[in-house]
């Protein structure tokens, strides 16, 4: 495999993200009583373009409640780093309580992620159902969990690594797969 292999161009990722909200409007059956919270870092933006794409499907709603975890305090690796770990900010500007939640991330790989998401979201509250969309589903679990609304699913091998990169944070919308740079710490969760 060459150094990297573009697996979404801007327009998948935008087909994808429009994909994802008439999905989720479908299954919560509208945005009446639903909220998106992204997880730190890619997850934010991703959620946001998800709510743009839900607005504009309903016209009749005005908003739709955002909120942002950063799981890094919630992770099962956390006293294995080798480095203190950066903590950015979650906000959940909103009463969970009784809403539909989804969560939304970048990529799904092993789960332990989205696991770590789940209990600091279940810290705010207990939200009636709790859903997952992801850009990209990369397979390789090892916890029982399946995103309920998926970008692109792409068959990869543990050695290698799936990077989406986002105008809002790296400049251009693209997601590609590269062989993993040898570490003493994996990047991925």
């Amino acid at each position: 495999m060459n150094d990297k292999r573009v697996i979404m161009t801007e327009q998948d990722i935008a087909a994808a993200v429009k994909r994802l909200a008439k999905e989720i409007m479908e299954v919560n059956s509208g945005i009446e009583n639903l909220a998106i919270v992204g997880i730190q870092t890619r997850g934010i933006p991703l959620g946001k373009r998800i709510i743009a794409e839900l607005l504009k499907l309903d016209r009749s709603s005005e908003e739709v409640p955002f909120g942002i975890l950063d799981i890094t305090l919630y992770r099962d690796d956390v006293d294995t780093m080798s480095t203190v770990p950066l903590v950015k900010e979650t906000d959940i500007p909103f009463d969970i309580s009784g809403k539909n939640i989804v969560i939304v991330d970048d990529v799904v790989f092993t789960g332990r992620s989205v696991r770590a998401a789940i209990d600091e979201l279940i810290d705010f509250g207990r939200p009636k159902k709790i859903q997952l969309a992801v850009l990209v589903d990369r397979g390789h679990r090892e916890l029982p969990i399946e995103p309920n609304f998926v970008g692109k699913r792409v068959d990869t091998k543990r050695d290698e690594v799936v990077k989406v990169e986002l105008e809002e944070t790296d400049g251009q919308d693209q997601v590609v797969l590269r062989k993993a740079v040898k570490s003493s710490r994996s990047k991925d969760l």
